[in-house]
């Protein structure tokens, strides 16, 4: 027998943290995509409403929230705005800007759209404590990781 052979193999290999992330990250995304496209969103729908129930917020505002270049957020707009989600209005101090708000279509929409991730969410995180998943938030917010490394695949 070589020394490799003598060496007993462990019975659970030590996994590496970025492949384990990666595919709770993706089973995660997975499942947060079938419950948002049931509710007839995508993510960056999704979120986008998130911003606006706290009240109407100007566009260029809304893009930097958001972290999206301004182009694209014209496009989310123009889909939530064809659904009847969201309008665009002229600000009353500035004609030059848009302020966005939700419509009542898009309220309704939202709260469906909680819902929906609430039951993913228990789902993914039921083996977990109330305290342990108040830790994972706090180390997940601890990893090194920007808004430019993000490639969308909407």
């Amino acid at each position: 027998m070589t020394a490799l052979q003598d060496s007993p193999e462990p019975a659970h290999p030590p996994q590496r943290l970025g492949v384990l992330l990666a595919w709770h990250g993706s089973v995660a995304q997975t499942r947060m995509k079938k419950a948002l496209s049931a509710a007839g969103l995508t993510p960056r729908h999704a979120m986008t409403l998130t911003h606006l129930a706290y009240g109407p917020i100007s566009q260029r505002v809304l893009a930097e929230r958001l972290e999206v270049d301004p182009s694209v957020l014209v496009g989310i707009l123009n889909d939530l705005e064809g659904g009847g989600l969201a309008e665009r209005r002229r600000d009353p101090a500035d004609r030059r800007r848009h302020n966005v708000a939700i419509t009542d279509a898009g309220t309704s929409a939202l709260a469906k759209t909680n819902e929906a991730l609430d039951a993913v969410e228990l789902g993914l995180f039921a083996g977990l404590s109330d305290q342990e998943q108040d830790l994972l938030r706090g180390l997940l917010g601890r990893i090194d990781s920007h808004a430019e490394d993000f490639a969308c695949g909407e």
